[in-house]
């Protein structure tokens, strides 16, 4: 991996990485990628048990009956060593099978609330927090021991995001 150099007397050790020198030294740490999916979604926010009064003053014009939509973009943080033979720490093929089904069929050009059955009256509000949470417990569950989901990061647009992370 190293020569010596001679010469005034002084030993010094010279270094030489090669491709393969760097390529087959093992991970000690986790690596993370991130991959982000958009989606186009209506929502409301509103609890079936209060007033609309109350909803109102609560959620504003969230509560509105005729909902309102964002072009959401959902970024998901997975972790885990660097595989040496491909580079990678996941399957991107695997990831984006799974983030295709589990937030972009769920979630795309639909109203949350009305065809989400985890987001109906009376279950969790669509905020941004619950969506987080919930899309982060369905990717893991997904992806097994593929990838360990980190952070899962949902923006309603470019002024409000939230964010659910592994503790």
């Amino acid at each position: 991996m190293g020569e010596t150099a001679k010469g005034d007397g002084n030993s010094r050790r010279l270094l030489v990485f090669t491709p393969n020198t760097i390529a087959h030294r093992p991970s000690q740490m986790p690596s993370l990628l991130t991959r982000r999916i958009t989606f186009a979604a209506a929502h409301r926010y509103r609890r079936p048990d209060w007033s609309d009064q109350q909803n109102e003053q609560t959620f504003g014009l969230c509560a509105r009956e005729s909902f309102h939509g964002h072009s959401y973009t959902c970024d998901v943080t997975v972790s885990g060593p660097v595989d040496h033979k491909t580079g990678m720490i996941v399957d991107l093929g695997l990831l984006d099978r799974v983030l295709a089904t589990e937030v972009r069929a769920r979630f795309d050009h639909r109203n949350i609330n009305l065809d989400v059955p985890e987001f109906a009256d009376g279950k969790l509000i669509p905020t941004g927090e619950e969506l987080a949470r919930f899309i982060f417990d369905r990717i893991q569950t997904a992806l097994g021991n593929a990838a360990r989901v980190e952070e899962v990061i949902v923006a309603e647009d470019a002024t409000l995001s939230a964010s659910y992370r592994r503790e």
